[in-house]
């Protein structure tokens, strides 16, 4: 399969000017991103960077916080009665006081400013764009005086710049004829108390650009009436432009505007810069002008670094908006994330003014963070996963902090929300959402699917096993406290309490509705598990004996899944005591299939059922669903793929990424919520895991038996190359003519393969040590590091 050209099939295309900021085509190389946005007298460019923030954080209240057990003993004498825990003013004045941090506006996403590139509305007429996913370029067609123009623009992959150049149609023109003024402009919505931008004009080097210093203290942190004092952890960044040296340049007036006069060529390079302010500094570094052959040169680096990214792995669908959304947001994960720079927040690296900016556009640990890596590993970019472990290795000093002063327990209590600043306390300990429990193993259960998708031992030792035993301390402690086990509950398990469902009880007098929550439950067996296995794997089980001992302990007294009679029959619910009929948020009913992995194809009968009823029985609200609840039903095979389709098609925006859309009203919305609130928010990151309910359609292997084709109908033809499966396999295979024509395999880590045989009639292995017919349901082969197999009907 040529993956690359399977990529061209379907770029990202507007038929007329695209001005509004979710109009635009996204560009980017991991750490920048591009907005082009395009407007009847101009090229509007918006640019971002995953690593550059407002750093500024609040801090007050720490010594009011208090500890879990002070407040859960006061919270115990609020009475059962009442509807809400804020009928108690004493709980009123608590939450107030500790979500007063949350309400500042810092830390943030900080815009990098803007490029504009003029041009006269009476001779020049916008068309639209493409942006080809294959190489990031982005066309932008015009019109000049009747003769076709384009303007080419693209991220550099390997360092942080834009290029663009005009590329014309026709012959009348010269290529710098049309464009007649550039100009940097700073984000408009800059806090003014952080210091302004510092401007630079140098007409002789046909370059402008602006420094922007983002301080490390906020306002309120100095003393009153004083300036701001420079702190070695200030940060800065610099946005520079510079066009080719050919093109005449006049000053306009304006603050970072030249004017431009024709010329034979036309070439411009946008340069950011970031990094510690003592790096960054106010004196400006030449950039070499930007040539044919710089330009060149970039352009093929670009490709090349596109067409290596599009060789790890494709699909080749019967089906084209399936073999669309699965490229299209890919393409998007390329732009947005890498491992080397910071991990992305709620909306990545796109932002302007206040876009990208709501609820901080931070760190959530109750599904945001983790859904886009969800892709990394089954698409074969497990190397993009990196930047969620480092913001893990970056949340674990608060972690362990908060678990020891708050809780007084061991190990770490990974946070609801967190900055990629420094913290020195929980940024939301507000218990009604800080104390959700599934957050600690949902926030490490990645690190374990790194190493089971690659069987990488070094991976497991050095960056995966100390998150993840962290997360195992505190877990053991927090269901063996007193309060969680004993004669009061009437049995013997050691249960999850208190706890709160995500998004959607809080907590609730009495407690009623904050114990053994189904995801707290679902994701805590399965890091038990792991840890269990991590221990063998790395031959630990003598050294953490004892902790493997408690371990045991707790499964074999583990809580059940807590169920309900339903229309459809028995369901699992996210607690005991929950009405069915109730409606989500995060997809909790259906968190033991995914993100849980304890039921799917693989389960009991019995167990399947259940799970069945709970995923066709399920109510969601939207807006956190599109890619969490279809995860689910490919995982049991019963995933609608056509009402799939149409329901990526109503959060789709004309970018080509989806937005978070609400379904139905009754649960936290009602019937005059606008279902499209959050789509002006900005880009939703999470979203971009959308391929990987494809891939789950196409091959699964979560309980490490690969099965092909689960949730497909092999009257559409299919081909899928090198998608990840557990166990460090590369897997290929194709679907033509309402049969499974072949399998290929790569062994990456010689580990033991299992399949489940596709052919009735059985398969025929086709390996280095000669072929085999195998008539079993389940195939079994011990496999050697690098070794390719091939499977054909026998």
């Amino acid at each position: 399969m040529n993956t690359l050209h399977q990529a061209s099939r379907h770029p990202i295309q507007a038929d007329r000017p695209a001005a509004d900021f979710f109009e635009g085509a996204l560009l980017g190389n991991g750490g920048l991103g591009a907005v082009v946005t395009t407007r009847p007298d101009s090229v509007l460019i918006h640019f971002g960077h995953n690593n550059v923030w407002d750093i500024r954080i609040a801090e007050h209240n720490q010594e009011k916080i208090g500890t879990f057990d002070k407040l859960f003993a006061r919270l115990k004498d609020i009475p059962e009665h009442y509807a809400s825990l804020t009928e108690d003013s004493w709980y009123q004045d608590y939450v107030a006081m500790a979500a007063e941090n949350y309400s500042f506006p810092y830390p943030r996403p900080m815009p990098c400013g803007s490029l504009l590139l003029g041009f006269d509305q009476r001779t020049t007429e916008v068309l639209g764009h493409t942006v080809h996913i294959e190489n990031g370029i982005c066309d932008i067609h015009f019109l000049v005086e009747g003769t076709p123009a384009t303007l080419q623009v693209f991220v550099d992959q390997q360092t942080d710049r834009l290029w663009a150049t005009i590329k014309e149609a026709g012959s009348l023109l010269t290529a710098g004829s049309f464009i007649n003024r550039m100009k940097l402009i700073p984000d408009p919505s800059t806090p003014k108390e952080i210091p302004p931008h510092q401007p630079t004009v140098n007409l002789a080097s046909k370059m402008a650009g602006f420094y922007q210093t983002l301080p490390y203290a906020s306002s309120d942190q100095t003393e009153a009436g004083a300036e701001p004092i420079s702190a070695p952890s200030d940060r800065a960044f610099r946005l520079s432009a510079i066009l080719s040296d050919s093109i005449p340049v006049s000053p306009s007036g304006h603050e970072l505007e030249l004017r431009l006069a024709p010329s034979d060529e036309f070439f411009v390079c946008v340069q950011l810069e970031e990094g510690l302010a003592s790096v960054i500094t106010e004196i400006v570094k030449p950039i070499e002008p930007p040539t044919q052959m710089i330009y060149d040169k970039a352009y093929s680096s670009a490709n090349r670094s596109w067409e290596a990214y599009w060789s790890r792995s494709g699909v080749a669908l019967g089906d084209a908006l399936l073999e669309q959304i699965w490229y299209r947001n890919l393409y998007f994960f390329h732009c947005s994330v890498k491992a080397e720079v910071t991990c992305p927040g709620i909306f990545a690296n796109w932002s302007y003014g206040m876009i990208g900016a709501e609820w901080h556009g931070d760190y959530h640990m109750n599904y945001n963070t983790q859904q886009p890596f969800w892709l990394a590993f089954s698409s074969n970019h497990v190397d993009k996963h990196l930047a969620y472990v480092n913001m893990v290795d970056h949340v674990l000093p608060i972690s362990r902090k908060w678990a020891r002063d708050y809780y007084g327990l061991r190990g770490a209590y990974y946070p609801h929300s967190a900055y990629p600043v420094d913290m020195n306390v929980m940024p939301y300990p507000v218990p009604h959402w800080g104390w959700e429990i599934c957050e600690t193993p949902w926030t490490v259960q990645s690190l374990w699917w790194h190493y089971l998708y690659t069987m990488d031992k070094s991976f497991l030792a050095e960056r995966a096993f100390t998150p993840m035993k962290e997360a195992v301390l505190f877990m053991v402690d927090y269901m063996k406290r007193p309060d969680a086990h004993g004669e009061a509950w009437g049995d013997d398990r050691y249960h999850i309490f208190p706890t709160v469902v995500p998004e959607l009880y809080e907590l609730t007098p009495g407690f009623k509705k904050n114990r053994d929550c189904i995801v707290d439950l679902t994701l805590t067996k399965f890091l038990f598990q792991a840890f269990i296995r991590a221990c063998d794997e790395l031959s630990l089980n003598e050294a953490e004996a004892e902790l493997l001992a408690e371990v045991e302990e707790v499964l074999l007294k583990f809580p059940d899944y807590p169920t309900a009679d339903s229309q459809r029959g028995k369901v699992f619910v996210s607690v005991p005591g929950e009405d069915p009929e109730v409606v989500y948020n995060v997809p909790n009913g259906v968190s033991t299939i995914f993100p849980g992995e304890d039921h799917g194809l693989h389960s009991l009968p019995e167990t399947y059922d259940i799970a069945v009823n709970s995923y066709r029985n399920h109510r969601n609200e939207g807006g956190n669903d599109l890619v969490f609840y279809h995860m689910a039903g490919a995982r049991l095979g019963q995933l609608d793929l056509e009402r799939f389709k149409r329901h990526v098609a109503y959060c789709l925006l004309p970018n080509g990424t989806c937005t978070d859309k609400l379904l139905q009203a009754g649960g936290r919305y009602s019937d005059t919520t606008g279902y499209a609130y959050m789509g002006k928010m900005g880009i939703w990151f999470e979203n971009f895991a959308l391929p990987a309910v494809i891939n789950e359609c196409l091959l699964q292997s979560y309980n490490g038996i690969l099965r092909f084709f689960p949730n497909w109908n092999l009257e559409i033809d299919a081909e899928f190359t090198t998608l990840r499966a557990v166990g460090g396999f590369l897997v290929s295979a194709q679907v033509d003519q309402g049969d499974i024509q072949w399998i290929e395999i790569y062994s990456e880590a010689g580990t033991l393969l299992r399949l489940y045989n596709p052919w009735d009639q059985g398969a025929k292995m086709i390996s280095s040590s000669g072929q085999t017919v195998w008539t079993d349901s389940l195939i079994t082969i011990e496999t050697t590091q690098g070794e390719h197999i091939r499977f054909i009907r026998a």
